[in-house]
């Protein structure tokens, strides 16, 4: 069994053990939720991953005692051949996060990213997958600001981190209606798989989003963010990108 596949398998167990109860114990709730949402483009850290073709992103997230497993894929709705074909997954996400809180003000957030990849490159050799550990910061104050630096430990040959800075606010606008506005900045040090083998600011986005609670359980969300380039490192890589897309949640 590889890296790879042990990292699966450990994030499988470890989330089987916190959230099965024992012979002897009482049943266990666990929390989570399903979403399906289409968007007119994968973008990625300012890379855009689809060819500016639609996409499909769909995925699933289980919690228990601060445990969240959580499931995303992202299917190409669009043909650009021949790197993208319509209906292919090009990207399975697996995550294994735990988050608790420090005291009343501050969360701390740890895990693990494994990007199952199943896209070509110009010359069709197919990308390796890798895995990001990752820890995060977050303060329950105004705009909610956060801290988020994450290390890939598998494919990078260099120093292989990323941070992100983001802050973000909510408004209620009617009864089953919110607005959420957020902003983020990212800085990229010598991540050479992923993002560019170069220390230095990577990209800006702003978003914003509705949430329209149909009921309890099911949710129906817009979506728009806008992306850009800041260093000129990150300028020779992407371009000003902006996604829009619909997302439909079912909680459980």
């Amino acid at each position: 069994m590889n890296m790879k596949k042990m990292w699966v398998f450990l994030c499988a167990a470890a989330v089987f053990a916190v959230t099965c109860p024992g012979p002897s114990s009482a049943a266990v709730e666990v929390e989570g939720g399903a979403y399906v949402g289409f968007f007119d483009k994968y973008l990625w850290r300012g890379y855009d991953l689809s060819g500016s073709g639609g996409v499909i992103q769909g995925g699933m997230d289980l919690s228990h005692k601060g445990f969240t497993l959580s499931y995303w894929t992202n299917i190409q709705a669009n043909d650009d051949k021949p790197t993208f074909k319509s209906g292919e997954a090009t990207e399975t996400d697996i995550t294994l996060d735990y988050t608790f809180s420090l005291n009343d003000t501050v969360s701390l957030s740890i895990g693990n990213i494994y990007y199952n990849l199943n896209t070509d490159d110009d010359n069709g050799d197919n990308y390796p997958d890798t895995n990001e550990a990752y820890v995060g910061l977050s303060l329950n104050t105004i705009l909610e600001p956060t801290l988020k630096v994450y290390y890939d430990w598998d494919e990078c040959k260099e120093d292989g981190l990323f941070v992100t800075a983001a802050v973000g606010h909510g408004f209620d606008l009617a009864e089953g209606l919110s607005l959420s506005l957020g902003a983020l900045v990212g800085y990229n040090q010598e991540s050479d798989y992923a993002v560019g083998d170069y220390s230095d600011w990577h990209n800006y986005e702003l978003s914003v989003g509705l949430d329209y609670a149909v009921n309890e359980n099911v949710s129906i969300s817009p979506s728009f963010l806008f992306s850009s380039p800041i260093s000129d490192e990150s300028k020779d890589r992407i371009d000003s990108e902006t996604v829009g897309g619909i997302t439909l949640s079912f909680a459980f």
